[in-house]
């Protein structure tokens, strides 16, 4: 794995925000934009944009014919239309890549232009909002991972959670409302520009090649008012904020001592962990807070789980009642899901075959 360091001018900006943003819960940010067009974030946002590698968006441009043509130069000029206020994203590529399950997920790929951009701003705003996000989330934090996500769940069910909501969102991405998710953002930032920006990356046409070569463009985000690109470097920032919205209606309704819950949240994948006998109960306000946010518990892939007499798959983990290959003695416990193996072993079938590297840059929160 490749890692980036911060450059220290941009990890002392994230470090102040960051700071600001713990210290006064409801501080608002008056001017940001200014720092989403400074050299040292757009060159680091470059930087990490190249790290991930990524194919060119609709105007086929690469990280090849940018640094021909001169990447300082390059920079200077997206720099220029961001201060300007002339810079307008261009459509996203959509293209279609198989899921496990054999069906096909969407994914947006913007130009590198829109992508160094989206970099930028993520830069600047992730450090704000971590500051308000709640420990049950888990997905695209500094510090936080999946396998965290597993053990906690492992803890609790140990501890006598043994009930669990195993949920499923049908098409979270594609189904977040823009105007409440705005609101969201709003909530801590002021700055009207930032606020148009991330607009207009909500609402960008999407272009697509049909099998005769032919390119379509739909303007379905803008339409419908919601919906954020999979893929865009900013989505997983936005997700987890409306994603925030859940936990707190959760606890605002005191469900965590009602139902002795635990919320355990990677993304959109969720588990809701009960003490005895209030598994329905949780299902019940799970179906009706999504609601209200407008988003829909996949019935199909929603379920509950009774453990050890069950068992559910989670991040890749199956959990459950498991027995020891020495002694024989069952005991409750985790282990890699099948799902997760057929994928481990179809990935290393992969690279026997052609040679492949992955590069993920870490973020402010590590020098």
């Amino acid at each position: 794995m490749g890692h980036l360091s911060t450059p220290k001018s941009v990890q002392k900006l994230q470090t102040a925000l960051h700071a600001k943003a713990k210290a006064e819960p409801g501080y608002r940010f008056y001017t940001l934009y200014d720092k989403i067009s400074r050299a040292d974030i757009l060159a680091h946002a470059y930087a990490l944009c190249r790290s991930n590698q990524g194919a060119p968006g609709v105007d086929g441009q690469d990280f090849a014919e940018v640094e021909a043509y001169g990447l300082e130069r390059w920079l200077g000029e997206l720099a220029l239309a961001l201060r300007e206020e002339t810079y307008r994203p261009d459509p996203i590529r959509r293209v279609y890549i198989p899921k496990a399950n054999g069906k096909l997920r969407p994914l947006g790929i913007s130009t590198l232009r829109d992508r160094v951009c989206m970099t930028a701003a993520t830069l600047v705003l992730e450090p704000i909002f971590e500051a308000d996000l709640p420990p049950e989330q888990y997905a695209y934090r500094p510090g936080r991972n999946a396998q965290q996500a597993a053990i906690e769940v492992e803890e609790r069910l140990f501890r006598g959670h043994r009930e669990v909501v195993d949920a499923d969102l049908a098409d979270f991405f594609g189904s977040i409302p823009h105007a409440e998710l705005m609101k969201s953002v709003a909530r801590r930032i002021v700055d009207r520009r930032v606020l148009h920006l991330i607009k207009m990356w909500l609402e960008c046409p999407v272009e697509e090649t049909d099998d005769k070569g032919r390119r379509r463009r739909t303007t379905e985000a803008r339409d419908n008012g919601r919906g954020i690109s999979q893929g865009s470097p900013l989505s997983p920032l936005l997700a987890n904020i409306y994603m925030r919205r859940f936990v707190l209606g959760w606890k605002k309704l005191g469900l965590e001592q009602r139902l002795g819950s635990r919320l355990v949240i990677y993304a959109d994948d969720l588990v809701i962990l009960c003490r005895h006998g209030n598994a329905e109960a949780a299902l019940h306000h799970l179906r009706e807070i999504m609601g209200k946010l407008k988003l829909t518990v996949n019935e199909d892939k929603t379920r509950i789980c009774r453990v050890p007499e069950g068992e559910f798959d989670f991040l890749g983990f199956t959990f459950g009642r498991m027995y020891s290959p020495r002694t024989g003695q069952a005991r409750l416990a985790l282990r890699p899901s099948k799902k997760s193996i057929r994928h481990m072993v179809e990935t290393i079938h992969a690279l026997t075959v052609q040679r492949g590297a992955c590069r993920t840059p870490h973020g402010w929160w590590t020098s």
